[in-house]
């Protein structure tokens, strides 16, 4: 390959590359500043991702108590009597996190797990617990009994003597316990509130906000529109995570829904922490940034080198596959299309350069295939493609047109002289011309030989010139060269042509 084709195809590579890499960091320039953003969104999600796991955590808790409560209902309606319904009662105490379990008819009168008789429906809880149809999760402030607060699960029963309840009582003392805090250093409180903002669980004493107070109105003193949003988000359900002033400190508040009634876990977190986090991430993708630009500017040299040096490869191969299409596998010669292709090429880039053209055939080849076989046959075709080749310059174009014909051409004979001698060259080869390792077999060839361009200006016409000088070789008797037109002949008396 030349040093012009060279430069050529790197040029093909190295301009496309150089707009590529532009738009690279034109690209990296965009998603650097929409890291920023993006930096702040992955810490939220990370921060409620984990505050969504604690809710988990906490429902797990309340459900495991239905899951207990709802066989132990079942069995409490075929119970006879007294007896029998405190024995179960105990048994879900046993089997649950409740640190006390009812069992009362639809007016609030029954036992609890201790045996006792109770009497709940002066409570505002038991209120609640009426109004629903199903399992119901209820807030109890007060139990009443042990002046605990709770969440109360509640079951209906249908008893022998008419319907009531089974309820549990979960102590929101475990609250804490039961979100679990994970790995959050700076997670400053945990609450739960309902949909009207209300705290069910009280924060730490830091915080401000207290049992019974109510979110919002804590916040009042914060931006209204955050505020707003923050509201709006928790009343669809929704979770999030927003910023806020909370007395001196500010804080990001996370919040999530909860799987029963319309509460919602609230979580505070250190506002310096999220902002350090965000720092963190924003600094590994700047760092992961930096990397890949320099990456990429190695991997596109890597590339540029790589496909140059292919494209050098591909066109040696396709340089050597072309030439063995082109070639004979019999005899390593020049194919009939790329004798025909070849010739083609050399008229039509040189159309007034005199050549000649000889086309021959072994003499009686068939009758040598059928008394010494074909194999050797084969071997009488590779000899002479192999010495008749040896016998011309490398620019002429010699070729096996098939079975037994041969066709040369020869460039750039320049007088009648020359032509004589280049055809005398072909018979006398004819002459000593053997085959044959073991048993050495004299074979002849009828030879025709048209001249270009007088004989013929392309090559439809040279070839019928040269196929009419074979015919009449054949016809003088084989064995002998003829030219297509004799004068070509009249100064060599000893010309086979004129036997």
């Amino acid at each position: 390959m030349t040093e012009n084709q060279t430069k050529s195809i790197a040029m093909q590579w190295v301009v496309p590359t150089a707009v590529l890499m532009l738009v690279l960091v034109i690209m990296l320039f965009n998603f650097t500043t929409k890291s920023k953003v993006n930096a702040a969104d992955t810490v939220n999600r990370n921060m409620t991702s984990i505050a969504e796991q604690c809710a988990d955590n906490f429902s797990e808790q309340l459900t495991l108590l239905e899951k207990v409560g709802k066989p132990i209902a079942e069995l409490l309606g075929k119970c006879t009597s007294e007896e029998e319904v405190c024995e179960l009662i105990e048994v879900a105490m046993r089997h649950s996190d409740a640190y006390m379990v009812y069992a009362c008819d639809e007016i609030g009168n029954g036992m609890s797990s201790d045996g006792k008789a109770i009497d709940i429906a002066e409570t505002d809880y038991f209120e609640a617990i009426k109004a629903s149809t199903d399992v119901a999760y209820t807030y109890v402030a007060n139990d009443g009994t042990q002046a605990q607060s709770a969440v109360a699960v509640s079951i209906p029963v249908t008893f022998q003597d008419g319907n009531g309840y089974l309820i549990l009582f979960y102590p929101l003392s475990k609250f804490e316990d039961a979100v679990k805090r994970v790995d959050f250093a700076a997670w400053n409180f945990e609450t739960l509130i309902d949909d009207d903002g209300n705290i069910i669980v009280g924060a730490d004493g830091a915080s401000g906000m207290s049992q019974g107070s109510n979110l919002y109105d804590e916040l009042s003193d914060t931006s209204i529109e955050v505020v707003r949003k923050m509201r709006s988000r928790i009343d669809s359900r929704a979770s999030g995570m927003t910023s806020v002033q909370m007395g001196n400190a500010k804080n990001a508040l996370v919040y999530v829904p909860m799987s029963m009634n319309d509460w919602s876990l609230v979580v505070g977190v250190n506002q310096a922490y999220v902002d350090k986090q965000v720092s963190q991430q924003w600094n590994t993708t700047k760092t992961m940034l930096y990397q890949l630009v320099i990456v990429i500017f190695i991997f596109s040299c890597v590339i540029v080198v790589i496909n140059i040096i292919s494209k050098v490869r591909n066109n040696e191969k396709k340089r050597q596959l072309e030439e063995k299409a082109d070639t004979d596998l019999l005899t390593g010669l020049n194919n009939k299309l790329a004798t025909e292709r070849k010739i083609k090429e050399f008229i039509a880039q040189n159309p007034k350069s005199q050549s000649m053209m000889f086309m021959l055939d072994i003499d009686n080849f068939k009758k040598i295939n059928d008394t010494m076989g074909h194999a050797f046959g084969d071997e009488v075709i590779r000899s002479l493609g192999q010495q008749i080749s040896a016998i011309f310059r490398a620019s002429d174009i010699v070729g096996r047109a098939g079975g037994d014909e041969f066709i040369i051409f020869l460039k750039n004979i320049s007088d009648a002289d020359a032509v004589r001698k280049e055809a005398k060259k072909v018979e006398d080869f004819f002459k000593d011309f053997k085959a044959g390792e073991y048993v050495k077999y004299s074979a002849t060839a009828s030879i025709g030989v048209a001249i270009f361009p007088q004989e013929g200006a392309d090559w439809e016409s040279i070839y019928k010139a040269a196929d009419q000088a074979l015919y009449k070789a054949k016809k003088r008797g084989k064995n002998q060269l003829a030219f297509y037109k004799d004068e070509w002949a009249e100064t060599n008396p000893e010309s086979t042509s004129n036997k």
